[in-house]
């Protein structure tokens, strides 16, 4: 099997050649059996990636050491689960794993597109076939997974201890999901300049992948901001490393694309703010993978330095002056059918938000490309930190905030002033309550004082428009209140799913404005001390040492440290904080020692505990930490999930529109605004 699948790999390469020629032929020469030739090529391409994986997962789980990548991130006694998520702990797997998505990815998109867009198709396969020539070029060059070794060795070495936690077998699955969906909407958006069939029609066929998309694109980022907090043991979630910066770019861009698509449907404006979007976020994708895989830029998440990233250099290049050149060979074709009317309108709400999404995108960008600029002019890496990242994105964060609560309360076209009266008064009073209310609590930060106003408004904002529509359901169909709310969303997915969404991103604001109040304490403690600190919140807690025991498992040996806790006086259980060192299966140390966070966590407040080391008196140096709201960090990722999963389901077309339904869901100005409630 082994050897099927290190065969495969290269018929794959073959394939995928065969693929993008005669794709592109068939599109040129309107040759529609090149272009069905095309396809069926991708579709044999998806079966020999599959073959090839089935080889490597073989290889690791018979523990075939011979295989220079089995036995580099796999050891005989490492546990199942991990043996099958070591098939992306390395770069020749993980690239090998990015084709399978992308080869799935790839049929489906052909094969739901079968009698559909087939103008569009040729140059689709061709795209899709082109970026599936690449990474199976480069694994079958630089990063063959079934490279050999000279010798056998007796073990693997293993795989890095930070790599296992249950995070591995979903965070980067998800995070891949999302990356590599970015690759359909672009392979239609060139298909689009190519033939110069900018209007609606490729928008259609790309909005539920960039939903799907943006989906993992979500709930990867989240769940890396998860694993981090509770394996890297430096108390936070983001750090503006670099490859976290890498996964935010595509995703800032594609969630502006996903607001702007909805003002070309409705206005035919913004067109070439779409086209841009979405190859800039493909575009992304790409260079996140470079700075992953380079080596150029030092990280916790990234590869050791491999000629590889050369490979992914000369493909970002390439895939920058191709899209380039089409854009603004296309610019004619992409002019908007309609002007925009007043700077007070949706539309103008809509292309702020952009503006906001793109000017964040940049700073990031910036800040991470920053150290690579300076070393190649200067000769020394200037590295940017936190500092930088929060001075310009929080303030950024802040308006892009507030944008959220202003734009569903805006008309269209132009918003009257009675409009403005009527549909901010209830948000702005919630805004300046919610304001009120921290400052009275003894909240005098302003940057956390301004998140919670503007929190309060959006929140305000999205109780507003579900009151509102579930009134109006109660009104014309006598429904309770839970039925009247599920049949408002089921009815228009798309507008109520987005809402949540938002309510998703106002929790997660709530919760990082909390952190301004976080609390961190270096202690040391030998055996039966005691040490009180106060939290946040003005509780005190005290920690008691039961002391330091050491004893081994399956893959490594522990040093753990455990302590009572009490809050108040009232205890609340044992907490433990270990340090690991990890051993292969003759007992000799692999890797740098790693630590497991000891977590005690509410809706209020997270106690994190860190074991730093031991003194040789047995004293135990910990930090404690008091981080609040970090829950609602999660709270608020899963409801930005839920949003997403309900804009994503498709919508049932209805014979008819319920007659004055719209009417009593709110007052409008505009007939365009009318039609959007009918719509509704």
């Amino acid at each position: 099997m082994i050897l099927v699948g290190e065969l495969s790999l290269w018929v794959a390469l073959l394939m995928a050649t065969w693929a993008a020629t005669v794709s592109f032929a068939g599109g040129a020469l309107r040759r529609n059996d090149l272009a069905r030739s095309g396809e069926r090529a991708v579709h044999a391409t998806l079966a020999m990636v599959v073959l090839a994986s089935a080889g490597l997962w073989t290889a690791l789980f018979t523990h075939d050491f011979s295989i220079k990548y089995v036995a580099s991130f796999s050891s005989a006694n490492l546990p199942t689960v991990y043996t099958f998520t070591a098939f992306w702990a390395g770069q020749a797997g993980s690239m090998l794993f990015w084709c399978l998505i992308l080869a799935m990815y790839a049929s489906a998109a052909l094969y739901t597109n079968r009698a559909r867009n087939r103008e569009l198709m040729p140059y689709v396969s061709g795209t899709l076939a082109v970026v599936l020539l690449f990474f199976l070029a480069t694994m079958c060059l630089g990063a063959n997974p079934f490279e050999r070794l000279d010798w056998i060795p007796p073990d693997g070495r293993g795989m890095n201890p930070q790599l296992q936690n249950p995070g591995m077998a979903i965070h980067p699955p998800t995070l891949y999901l999302g990356y590599v969906g970015t690759t359909v909407p672009f392979a239609f958006a060139i298909a689009a300049l190519l033939t110069r069939r900018l209007d609606a029609e490729w928008l259609a066929a790309v909005r539920r992948w960039t939903l799907f998309s943006w989906f993992f694109n979500t709930v990867g980022i989240v769940l890396g901001m998860w694993w981090a907090y509770v394996e890297l043991g430096w108390g936070g979630y983001w750090a503006w490393d670099p490859v976290e910066n890498a996964s935010l770019l595509p995703w800032l861009v594609n969630t502006a694309f996903l607001h702007s698509i909805m003002v070309q449907e409705k206005r035919g404006m913004l067109r070439k703010w779409n086209v841009t979007l979405v190859v800039s976020t493909f575009l992304l994708s790409i260079f996140g993978t470079f700075i992953t895989r380079s080596g150029i830029i030092s990280s916790v998440h990234s590869f050791a330095q491999s000629p590889v990233g050369n490979w992914f250099a000369g493909f970002l290049v390439l895939g920058i002056a191709v899209t380039a050149y089409l854009v603004t060979t296309r610019l004619k074709d992409l002019e908007a059918k309609a002007s925009l009317e007043s700077m007070v309108s949706r539309e103008a709400a809509f292309l702020y938000n952009n503006v906001i999404f793109v000017g964040i995108a940049f700073s990031v960008l910036w800040g991470t490309i920053f150290p690579i600029i300076t070393e190649a002019v200067r000769g020394e890496k200037i590295t940017v930190g936190p500092p930088f990242f929060n001075a310009v994105n929080v303030p950024l964060g802040l308006a892009l905030l507030l944008l959220t609560g202003i734009g569903p309360l805006i008309a269209w076209r132009r918003a009257s002033v009675a409009n403005l009266q009527r549909q901010f008064a209830g948000p702005v009073i919630g805004g300046l309550t919610a304001g009120f209310v921290v400052l009275l609590f003894g909240m005098r930060d302003f940057t956390a004082v301004l998140a919670y106003t503007f929190a309060g408004l959006v929140a305000m904002t999205i109780v507003q428009e579900f009151y509102k529509g579930v009134g109006a359901r109660r009104r014309m169909y006598s429904e309770n209140v839970v039925q009247g709310f599920a049949r408002l969303v089921a009815r228009n997915r798309r507008r109520y799913g987005g809402y949540i969404v938002h309510a998703g991103i106002v929790v997660i604001f709530a919760a990082f404005a909390g952190l301004a109040f976080k609390k961190d304490f270096d202690v040391t403690l030998r055996e039966g001390d005691t040490r009180e600190l106060t939290d946040p919140f003005g509780h005190r807690w005290k920690f008691v040492s039961q002391g330091v025991s050491a004893y081994n498992l399956l893959n490594r040996q522990v040093t753990a440290l455990a302590m009572d806790v009490s809050r108040d006086g009232k205890s609340v259980g044992v907490m433990t904080s270990e340090k690991r060192q990890h051993v292969d299966s003759r007992g000799a140390p692999t890797f740098e020692p790693s630590t497991e966070v000891g977590i005690k966590g509410s809706f209020r407040q997270d106690v994190y505990v860190v074991l730093a080391g031991v003194r040789e008196d047995g004293g135990a140096e910990i930090r404690v930490s008091f981080n609040p709201l970090v829950r609602w960090v999660w709270l608020g990722g899963g409801l930005m999930a839920i949003g997403g999963l309900i804009v994503m389901w498709p919508q049932a077309r209805r014979r008819r529109v319920e007659s004055g339904y719209a009417a009593v869901m709110r007052p409008v100005d505009t007939a365009a605004e009318t039609r959007e409630l009918v719509e509704a």
